[in-house]
């Protein structure tokens, strides 16, 4: 099997990402809730009839794509009207993934500013408009990587079985097809593990002004949204496959 494909590999990258999604969120929780970088429009003819933060995630991810970000297998833009690279374009021959289209950006960003953003930040206005979007921007772009990175633990547990993916695809037994990907023993440890790392990192912070709940809101975002929207790419990237 590809070395990419290996559990032990993929769980390394996955536990990696946990800190960058927890420092990210603690990053955004410093700042208000600040409502009108999500509105379209909301800043004039200066970002066009785009939110702020739509603004700031369009031009970040173009400058990302000329770096040729985007022709990695494991990153997945919001936008799709993003120009070529300027760097050589690198032959992905040990890319284990099979073709596919699945993309889920659209649903993780409408959730994290109507869901994730109002149980992180105070409600109000500090006027951090650009800060709050730079970290918007932080935190989408390390949930989309994460979420999406369930490709790869799709094709990892497919590889190990394939007879029996190939019946419950084949019959279209999405029920069971879930029951097979998921390990509840695996989601028991990550949920405690990010509830550690949450907690450790908050504790430093409280006298910052991070709420004491802040371990309680990771977990949740795990629970309630990273881990069934992963689940979700994986069986959309294997009925693809």
């Amino acid at each position: 099997m590809n070395e990419q494909l290996l559990l032990k590999n993929i769980r390394n990258v996955l536990i990696r990402l946990e800190e960058t999604i927890i420092f990210s969120l603690i990053e955004r929780s410093q700042f208000k809730r600040n409502c009108i970088v999500y509105q379209r429009g909301g800043f004039g003819s200066a970002v066009g009839d785009d939110s702020l933060v739509g603004y700031m995630l369009h031009e970040t991810e173009r400058v990302h794509a000329r770096l040729r970000r985007y022709t990695s297998p494991d990153e997945h833009p919001f936008y799709d009207d993003l120009p070529p690279p300027v760097l050589k374009q690198l032959n992905y021959r040990e890319n284990p993934l099979q073709a596919n289209t699945v993309n889920v950006n659209a649903g993780i960003r409408a959730h994290y500013e109507s869901v994730m953003v109002p149980d992180l930040c105070s409600e109000g206005d500090d006027g951090q408009y650009g800060s709050a979007a730079v970290c918007d921007v932080a935190c989408l772009q390390a949930l989309s990587k994460r979420i999406h990175y369930g490709k790869f633990v799709a094709e990892s547990k497919y590889q190990e079985s394939p007879d029996t993916y190939d019946k419950l695809i084949s019959c279209g037994d999405t029920e069971a097809l879930l029951a097979t990907i998921t390990d509840a023993g695996v989601e028991a440890r990550l949920l405690e593990r990010v509830a550690a790392k949450a907690f450790s990192c908050s504790s430093m912070l409280l006298d910052e002004g991070l709420s004491r709940a802040f371990p309680d809101t990771a977990v949740t975002v795990y629970r309630d949204f990273i881990i069934p929207l992963t689940k979700q790419v994986e069986l959309d990237y294997l009925y693809q496959r």
